[in-house]
């Protein structure tokens, strides 16, 4: 993404990328998922989706997640690893 984008489109951006990632973890569309849509609540993910869910973002956004600094907080909800994502760009 270049780094010339307003913050607000920065967002829309990675939030657009973190559900079609979620999509692809799952396998299915997810038409519904807003930011406050709940990653293991209210889409049931798990360890292995999130694995997923990770290196289809690493592809789509160009970047590579440090797990080391990825927290159970940072999953909890799109808005939570949009921000996180945000934060390590």
């Amino acid at each position: 993404m270049p780094a010339s984008l307003p913050t607000e489109a920065r967002r829309e951006d990675v939030v657009r990328a973190v559900v079609a990632a979620l999509a692809d973890a799952l396998g299915h569309e997810l038409p519904d998922v807003t930011e406050a849509t709940r990653l293991f609540d209210d889409l049931n993910v798990d360890s292995t989706s999130v694995l997923g869910l990770l290196m289809s973002l690493e592809d789509s956004l160009d970047i590579e997640v440090d797990t080391d600094i990825l927290e159970q907080h940072h999953l909890e909800s799109v808005a939570a690893l949009t921000d996180f994502l945000l934060e390590n760009l």
